[in-house]
C-alpha cells in the first residue's frame, strides 16, 4: 500500500513538470514551423504553389550547389517551372524572381537606415 502512495506522490510531482517540458517542446516545433514558412515565403520564388517537401527539397537543393551561378541558374528554372504551375493553376506570381539577397540587409536599396546625408552629422538638422 505504501508502495502505491509514494508511485501516487512522485507522478503527482513530476506529471506537471512533464506536461510543460511537452507543451514547450511543442510551442518550439511550432515557431520553427512558422519561421519556415515565413522564410520560404520571403525567399523561395513561387513557394505558395510549392508542397513542404518541394520547398524542403529546394533549400537542400540549393545548399548542395557549389557556386553561384550554379545557384542562380537552378532559381532561374525553379522561377520558370512556377510560372508554368501558376498559369496551369490560374494564379498570378510577379514576373521576376525575387533578387538574390533581398531582404533588408547591406546592399542596393537594402537596410532601413537613412540614406545620403540622413544622419546627424554636422549640419544635420539645418
Amino acid at each position: 500500500m505504501k508502495r502505491y502512495l509514494i508511485y501516487g506522490v512522485i507522478a503527482g510531482l513530476l506529471g506537471p513538470g512533464l506536461l510543460s517540458v511537452a507543451t514547450a517542446a511543442d510551442q518550439n516545433r511550432l515557431q520553427t514551423r512558422d519561421q519556415l514558412q515565413t522564410r520560404d515565403r520571403d525567399q523561395i520564388y513561387g513557394y505558395q504553389l510549392m508542397t513542404p517537401a518541394e520547398r524542403a527539397a529546394y533549400r537542400s537543393r540549393m545548399r548542395s550547389l557549389n557556386t553561384v551561378q550554379e545557384r542562380e541558374r537552378y532559381r532561374l528554372e525553379h522561377h520558370r517551372e512556377m510560372q508554368e504551375r501558376a498559369r496551369e493553376r490560374g494564379v498570378t506570381l510577379p514576373d521576376q524572381p525575387m533578387p538574390r539577397g533581398g531582404g533588408m540587409g547591406p546592399g542596393p536599396g537594402g537596410g532601413m537606415g537613412p540614406g545620403p546625408g540622413g544622419g546627424m552629422g554636422p549640419g544635420a538638422g539645418r
